[in-house]
């Protein structure tokens, strides 16, 4: 294949568990770039939680957020395009967390939102304290999610965690059933969910048909069962060794974990 773009997930893909960039694949990146390939982040965080590896890979392109749900220009600082979620579909999303008492983030605009400050928003939170000022992403504690979501502009997806998986997966499908939303999971204890048919292979398609390109000309790297659509319809689709087994059997080849230098190996035998 002739590979002209190159889409990355983060968490768990590009980024190791410390949430830091490996120099070895900022080297690499680089050079794919100097070699013409195109750079694109496609990611299920929202824009606002992208800045410091937006910026270490010096990037132009829009990025892909919340798994497809939009597509933002980060130097305009503006949504190009998106599928948000109807209001009443999170009001009803939302009475139903209360009723199974699940909780979490509700991304929204330019901001994440949440009632009540459970462990995966504590240990985001201090991520985003550990960072530069101008590089944090933005959190904001409200009295209701319910009035949030009616008086915001744009509901992006909603990110639940619970300690109880079982209890979690029970949920995603109850909402998928009597909600008709898209449930994927970006994390082995994290569902989000989002306006059905959103997918980051979806938004990553029609930005490549947008520039003149066809998806046989990416070369995709993702690691979660929110990567998988990406990687299915990218030209070829690559799996990091920590994925699960099922997100392997869907890429075209597996490389190691994301704690080693493996993506930069790839991008130097592969692709340059």
């Amino acid at each position: 294949m002739t590979a002209r773009v190159i889409a990355l997930d983060l968490d768990g893909t590009l980024l190791t568990p410390k949430k830091t960039l490996l120099p070895s694949s900022l080297e690499a990146l680089n050079r794919a770039k100097e070699a013409g390939y195109q750079l694109l982040i496609v990611t299920g965080r929202h824009h606002v939680a992208i800045h410091p590896f937006y910026q270490a890979l010096a990037l132009e392109t829009p990025a892909i957020c919340c798994n497809g749900t939009y597509l933002y220009d980060y130097h305009a600082k503006k949504v190009l395009e998106a599928d948000p979620m109807p209001v009443d579909k999170a009001q009803q999303l939302i009475a139903m967390l209360d009723e199974y008492q699940i909780h979490g983030l509700m991304y929204v605009d330019d901001t994440m939102m949440y009632q009540y400050p459970t462990g995966h928003v504590i240990r985001t939170s201090n991520w985003a304290q550990s960072l530069p000022e101008a590089q944090r992403p933005s959190f904001t504690q409200v009295d209701s999610l319910a009035q949030a979501a009616h008086d915001v502009k744009n509901v992006w997806k909603f990110a639940l965690t619970d300690e109880d998986l079982p209890k979690l997966r029970k949920f995603g499908e109850q909402v998928e059933a009597s909600l008709q939303l898209e449930c994927e999971w970006s994390w082995h204890d994290q569902v989000d969910i989002a306006r059905q048919g959103n997918s980051k292979g979806k938004r990553l398609t029609q930005w490549v048909e947008s520039q003149g390109l066809s998806m046989k000309d990416v070369i995709a790297f993702g690691d979660n069962f929110n990567d998988i659509s990406m990687l299915e319809a990218a030209g070829m689709g690559v799996a990091m060794g920590n994925a699960d087994d099922a997100v392997k059997a869907r890429a075209n080849v597996v490389i190691g974990d994301n704690t080693t230098d493996t993506i930069a190996e790839f991008i130097y035998t592969r692709l340059l």
